[in-house]
């Protein structure tokens, strides 16, 4: 195996699951960098059972290169795996195993380039951000970069190594999640019309949220690149009722508005609860209690980088020639990047999310090797000079 590969295998041996700790995985990423030399910090969560961790090689100056990436991986319950999901499987140049792809790939680049560095004077910081809990929302990285933020350090260009097939991503959709919860009022179902069924109020702002998702489609900001090129409001879970003999007089629903960089959140918030008091208006006669509270369960930015940017033109050197850009579907935590620190961000990671997620997740050998070289060019592009 090359070095990369065999820290392939190690990481993957960790079942860094999000709702699990991932403390074994960073005392093991920790310990190998240091004894590289770099500086590190970690950051840990208040329970204390996770931690990011922030290394720098080369000297604490301005500018440089940072290279992120998450370690957590999604859950492997419920999914038919004909490998082991936590012990790396060789097999027709790919390497199977849960977080190969997202995005365990791109650390162990990271990794096995740590210790190619002690052979290079570096004259401006690498810096090396790997965070948790990115996959439940990008929870792990706030508060690591709240203080990179805080001092100030701002690398010439940061590099999120989510799969792109080793394609430039120049930019992903932000989400907004919300929960919304339906008030109506109860009563025996022999007497329904007297009542104020809270699921079928959930029905009609669904169907006003299907509207309003027409009118963005028509008049929404586009932007060229993504399989759907405008924002998205979508309603992934409704739950209430009791018996099938009570008019339930609560419901919940879940939902998220994924939107392009271009778009106001604010103002799509703003749409979503609009739809929402107009549900409820012509029942609030004879409902004073009626509602529908709708609020912010979470998000994260979108991220729209210019490829005119020196820095994004000086990495986009280091990639092999005919590399396309690309958009990214997902979300990642490179838009969280780009508005706390003002600087180039850009997706580039081997692997294709189309594997992530699955059963069986692999990432291709050659995938791997032209990372190694891609990020071998780039230290020596950015960090030296």
């Amino acid at each position: 195996m090359t070095p990369t590969e065999a820290w392939l295998e190690r990481l993957i041996a960790h079942p860094t699951v999000s709702a699990d700790t991932n403390l074994p995985l960073i005392e093991e990423i920790e310990t190998a960098l240091c004894g590289a030399g770099a500086a590190c910090e970690r950051f840990t969560d208040p329970t204390g059972l996770k931690a990011s961790l922030l290394a720098r090689f080369g000297p604490d100056l301005p500018g440089g290169l940072m290279l992120s990436g998450h370690v957590d991986v999604v859950p492997v319950a419920g999914q038919n795996w004909t490998v082991p999901p936590f012990t790396m499987t060789r097999s027709n140049g790919r390497l199977f195993g849960r977080g190969s792809a997202d995005m365990k790939g791109f650390v162990a680049s990271i990794m096995s380039l740590s210790e190619r560095l002690a052979s290079i004077t570096l004259t401006a910081p690498l810096w090396i951000a790997i965070s948790y809990d990115e996959e439940i929302g990008c929870v792990g990285v706030r508060p690591m970069l709240d203080d990179i933020a805080a001092r100030g350090i701002r690398p010439d260009l940061i590099v999120v190594g989510e799969p792109t097939s080793m394609q430039l991503g120049l930019g992903h959709k932000g989400k907004m999640a919300f929960h919304a919860s339906i008030k109506g009022v109860a009563r025996h179902s022999a007497e329904a019309p007297l009542a104020l069924n809270a699921l079928h109020l959930a029905a009609d702002f669904i169907t006003g949220l299907r509207r309003l998702q027409d009118d963005i489609e028509a008049r929404g900001p586009r932007e060229a690149g993504y399989s759907i090129p405008y924002a998205t409001v979508h309603v992934g879970k409704l739950t209430g009722g009791t018996a099938v003999n009570l008019v339930p007089d609560h419901a919940e629903l879940q939902m998220e508005c994924r939107m392009m960089a271009a778009d106001d959140p604010l103002a799509l918030a703003d749409s979503i609860r609009k739809v929402a008091n107009a549900t409820v208006a012509p029942h609030r006669s004879r409902f004073a209690d009626a509602a529908i509270i709708v609020d912010n369960a979470g998000s994260y930015p979108g991220l729209a980088t210019d490829i005119q940017e020196p820095a994004v033109q000086a990495f986009a050197a280091c990639l092999p020639d005919g590399t396309i850009e690309c958009r990214l579907s997902f979300g990642t935590e490179g838009g969280l990047f780009a508005q706390a620190l003002d600087v180039p961000v850009v997706i580039c990671g081997p692997g294709n999310m189309d594997q992530g997620h699955r059963p069986d997740e692999f990432v291709e050998r050659t995938q791997l090797a032209l990372c190694d070289d891609v990020l071998f060019a780039a230290v020596n592009r950015f960090c030296q000079g």
